[in-house]
């Protein structure tokens, strides 16, 4: 059994209330959800083990790939509880943030972060709830109190979000609350593990240090929202496995007319790299209630697709909206219709860089260029580490289905996010010929290809080493 949807663009779906049983996680994947996401900024770890298990039941019953995120809450600031549900705060009053616990008031207001005094400057902004109210630094004792001055003004209610586009912050990139998430995630079945408001590269090498410190096989994704990140991005892509345009934060910290910019070029980037990439955030927001998108929300949906992305996300659409089911199915009629239009000779803008997998990158390169001069149906890999199908993915040969064959689930579960690609499950790695006789036989069964099709071959000789992939090969379909 296949899901409905096979698109080469992913989905990423969030689960939470709405979406967290069996059933409706069932109903998801055969809708064409490619990987769940399990937001630890909510829910317990009971919780996100139930969730877990009824992801790798349905896989294991059904035959499905599909990918399991983890994402980690980060460093995120927020203010204390208003001792009246909400204060109004007006233009050109004063407030004190304290970082002493208090009742929150129109005068005096608690943060989260500690270090908050010592950190910011006169004259510095301070963004409460994603943005909507803004404040400016009047001064601080570097110990206990700042006092702000309101610019733009609001009604304030508990435990919002701040954020601090002008300051550079000492607070650390994984928390001790993501610590304590790690203890349980690295026990658990994931594939992917996004680290939120990531500054620099070494944020992202310090959860990869700690993964693999526990004999962990998940991929690190850099959450980008905060304007240092986008400065340091080439370092960070070039370290993080994935990379999550996270619009939300980000589109509070940088000027709002850059944003797309900022989209498309990490994008490109990440193509570049054959880094996957994310984008997240409000893509069909109004379909938390409405049972159908704006047309803003299609379009934006569309140009993700059309830039290149590898994956397009769904957060509060999926896990409390009214119709998760039916935000799935309304992207992925976006993503179809998108993907007719796909600039098709976008891989070959790419070079093959001469790294130290230089003939594997050379196979694959060649691979996709191959592709589309003799019509091929179908690359297929055969892959051990995955390294292949990310390579071949970045090329995005868009009318060339990418078959992925590996005899590690947990590898095609994760490839689940990479553009493109299909994943089977195989392991019988005999002689070259057999193996190739074998997987086109398993995609004649499943219906992807048909006699006379042509296929391209990858992988590696001798076929017991599993060396890098070293080998190519046409093969007509009889």
């Amino acid at each position: 059994m296949l899901p409905k949807a096979q698109q080469n663009t992913k989905i990423v779906a969030t689960v939470g209330p709405a979406c967290s049983a069996y059933e409706e996680l069932l109903a998801l994947a055969e809708e064409g959800v490619d990987v769940f996401r399990l937001n630890f900024s909510h829910g317990t770890h009971e919780e996100h083990k139930a969730v877990i298990e009824h992801i790798v039941r349905i896989n294991a019953e059904f035959n499905f790939h599909v990918g399991i995120l983890a994402d980690l809450q980060g460093p995120k600031i927020r203010i204390g509880t208003i001792a009246e549900k909400e204060v109004m705060l007006e233009n050109g009053m004063e407030i004190v943030f304290t970082n002493q616990k208090c009742p929150g008031t129109a005068d005096r207001v608690h943060i989260s972060y500690e270090n908050f005094p010592k950190e910011v400057k006169k004259g510095e902004r301070v963004l409460l709830d994603d943005g909507k109210l803004v404040l400016e630094v009047v001064s601080t004792d570097r110990q206990i109190e700042v006092r702000l001055k309101v610019i733009h003004g609001g009604v304030l209610s508990s435990r919002k979000g701040v954020n601090l586009p002008d300051t550079s912050l000492s607070i650390p990139s994984i928390t001790e609350k993501d610590h304590a998430d790690l203890d349980f995630i690295l026990t658990q079945p994931v594939n992917w593990i996004a680290l939120s408001f990531v500054r620099r590269a070494e944020d992202i090498i310090e959860l990869q240090e700690l993964i693999e410190k526990a004999g962990h096989t998940a991929k690190t994704i850099a959450k980008i929202e905060k304007p240092e990140a986008v400065r340091n991005i080439r370092k960070i892509v070039m370290h993080a496995n994935a990379i999550m345009i996270a619009r939300g934060d980000l589109a509070v910290e940088v000027a709002m007319e850059k944003l797309p910019t900022i989209q498309k070029e990490i994008i490109k980037l990440c193509i570049e790299r054959s880094r996957p990439v994310i984008v997240a955030t409000q893509l069909m927001d109004s379909m938390i209630k409405n049972p159908s998108p704006t047309r803003a929300e299609i379009t934006d949906v569309a140009n993700a697709v059309l830039d290149g992305t590898d994956a397009v996300m769904l957060s509060a659409e999926t896990s409390v909206g009214l119709h998760p089911v039916r935000v799935v199915e309304a992207m992925n009629k976006i993503i179809e219709e998108a993907e007719k239009h796909f600039a098709e000779n976008i891989q070959f803008s790419i070079p093959s860089p001469k790294s130290r997998t230089y003939w594997s990158d050379t196979v694959c390169y060649h691979a996709a260029r191959m592709a589309q001069e003799v019509d091929a149906k179908a690359i297929v890999c055969l892959t051990t580490s995955g390294f292949t199908a990310f390579k071949l993915s970045s090329y995005r040969p868009i009318r060339t289905k990418v078959f992925v064959f590996s005899d590690q689930n947990s590898i095609l579960n994760t490839l689940n996010l990479v553009w493109g690609v299909q994943a089977f499950f195989y392991d019988k790695f005999t002689s070259t010929d057999e193996t190739i006789a074998d997987v086109v036989q398993i995609l004649l069964e499943a219906g992807k290809v048909t006699p006379g099709d042509v296929i391209i071959n990858t992988g590696s000789m001798p076929m017991h080493k599993k060396y890098r992939t070293n080998m190519l090969k046409l093969t007509l379909v009889d």
